[in-house]
């Protein structure tokens, strides 16, 4: 039985959740945890292989399709080999996007594919998180600063404006399909503002 804590970070690609990700990882080892930080595709070797192949190139280079099998090969790889065993060793992880991103990109945004998505990540990952943070955020904005960052990762930012609203819609849906483990986080605010919103959620979920 896992004794660990899975918190999960989603939201549109700009939106900040990447950042805050990384400063609840910090402020929870202030606090005493043992923390992994991870990400997601990736966050195990063969994992970051295939993230390679998703995040890189042109936008036509995978149908949506392509896509669920490639997302799914690399999580699985990334739950075996990090999220569980941190689970197991009783770390709290925070790992900066999971299955949730598959379910809207996709499930929703891409093609009308939930259902085939929602079956295979029964099938082969069959894990939830206990917690997840959907950074909200204006599209149109956070397209700007995604692209901003010409990071060479810009395959998803360069399908486009409409395409970045069809997944804050996708996420909105998502918040209200999983009340329970999903809280929705307004970021369109500074970064500091965001984080205290986190850690007050935090420290209310735990108390």
């Amino acid at each position: 039985m896992s004794k660990g804590l899975f918190i999960t970070f989603e939201g549109i690609d700009g939106s900040g959740k990447s950042t805050q990700a990384r400063l609840l990882a910090t402020l929870m080892r202030d606090y005493g945890n043992d923390v992994r930080h991870t990400r997601e595709p990736g966050g195990s070797a063969g994992a970051e292989d295939i993230r390679r192949l998703l995040v890189e190139g042109d936008p036509a280079r995978w149908s949506p399709e392509t896509e669920i099998l490639l997302f799914t090969a690399a999580r699985r790889d990334h739950l075996e080999r990090t999220i569980l065993p941190a689970l197991e060793a009783g770390q709290i992880v925070v790992s900066d996007r999971f299955a949730d991103s598959t379910r809207v990109y996709q499930g929703v945004a891409r093609a009308d594919l939930r259902k085939t998505v929602d079956t295979l990540h029964e099938l082969m990952i069959g894990r939830e998180p206990d917690l997840t943070f959907i950074i909200d955020m204006d599209p149109e904005v956070a397209l700007q600063r995604g692209l901003a960052r010409n990071s060479g990762e810009d395959r998803f930012e360069d399908m486009g404006l409409q395409f970045q609203k069809d997944l804050r819609a996708g996420f909105l849906g998502l918040a209200a399909q999983f009340p329970e483990r999903c809280m929705l986080i307004n970021g369109n605010q500074s970064p500091a503002n965001v984080s205290g919103e986190i850690q007050a959620v935090i420290e209310t979920w735990q108390a």
